[in-house]
């Protein structure tokens, strides 16, 4: 009977180091992605990408090719808005393309390097292992890392999630938080092709312009010049001070101007959509992700289109951090 016991014991330890030996660790994780990112050639991927903006959320698809080193198309649809924008970057520079607008922006940027982009795998993969106290769990079908993020302005953001699929080690959803771990940012990504092949035009970009206008209704010219006024959640401790409108040949302006410690000044203006141009506007700062489009921000202001919008915040007093942090919240009407 002892003799029998003994058999079984030894025989669940067996089974246990051999489970043990099957299981990798975090940092069995990291060297394999490590591999896989020195041996990918490019790839592409389709994403769905939820916004949660207070009560509201956005939903975008996202389609993201990227031919190694340094070439990315990534197209981003509002489906329920018929809105898209996409980013490309090729051996000319990186641009930003508002087909519906007929607009195109040139910006002197080493993007996407400069921070983390939760829908590039390589991104992920750099976030991953530059963060020594990343925390690792593992289930049956994916390794979970929980990381710190690299965003030009993460105390806004400071966490994400990663859920990579075990099989292939593909990116499977990536939630990125607030500190008080809720996720504003949820990318779930529904098919992913390693090693993917190109066509020379892919990246080029008045092709990827003239087949988005093909594809896109632009939006149209209307005389009626009224829109929604909308102000930021996030003042800084800068109020209100003065709300003034300007009329202008084809529209309008709204001038918001706030004061306080941290003062600036909010412009609102409808955008006419002019003729396509065969060369990009150049646009002085960097790119920056606000989440709802794609910025220009430098040293004093920040810019961007939204909804047939152009906004910009100008301000002797805020940071670049803090220029972001204040375009990110204007996205709705508040009371004043």
């Amino acid at each position: 009977m002892k003799k029998r016991f003994l058999l079984v014991i030894t025989g669940l330890l067996v089974i246990f180091l051999l489970a043990a030996c099957g299981s990798k660790s975090k940092d069995d994780v990291v060297k394999e992605l490590n591999g896989k990112l020195n041996d990918l050639s490019g790839y592409k991927v389709d994403a769905k990408m939820t916004l949660k903006m207070g009560t509201d959320s956005q939903v975008y698809n996202v389609e993201i090719w990227h031919k190694d080193p340094t070439f990315y198309r990534v197209n981003l649809k509002n489906a329920e808005k018929d809105q898209s924008q996409m980013i490309l970057r090729n051996k000319e520079g990186v641009f930003v393309l508002t087909p519906a607008l007929k607009k195109s922006f040139k910006f002197q940027s080493d993007w996407p390097q400069n921070s983390s982009q939760a829908y590039l795998y390589e991104s992920l993969i750099k976030d991953i292992a530059a963060d020594k106290e990343a925390k690792f769990t593992a289930t049956k079908e994916h390794y979970i890392f929980e990381t710190k993020t690299r965003y030009q302005n993460n105390s806004m953001l400071p966490i994400q999630e990663i859920k990579l699929n075990k099989k292939d080690l593909s990116p499977a959803v990536v939630k990125v938080m607030d500190p008080d771990r809720n996720a504003l940012v949820t990318v779930e990504f529904s098919k992913v092709k390693f090693n993917a092949s190109f066509d020379d035009s892919d990246f080029d970009m008045q092709k990827n312009m003239t087949r988005a206008d093909l594809n896109l209704p632009v939006m149209a010219d209307s005389k009626d010049t009224a829109f929604s006024v909308k102000y930021p959640t996030a003042d800084l401790g800068a109020k209100l001070v003065d709300e003034k409108e300007v009329k202008l040949e084809n529209g309008k302006r709204v001038v918001l101007t706030y004061e306080g410690e941290k003062s600036f000044t909010l412009v609102q203006e409808k955008v006419t959509v002019k003729e396509a141009s065969t060369s990009p506007t150049y646009v002085e700062g960097d790119l920056v992700d606000l989440g709802v489009t794609i910025g220009a921000v430098s040293e004093g202001s920040i810019t961007w289109t939204e909804d047939g919008i152009d906004y910009m915040i100008a301000s002797n007093d805020l940071s670049q951090d803090e220029l972001i942090e204040i375009a990110r919240t204007v996205q709705g009407e508040v009371e004043k």
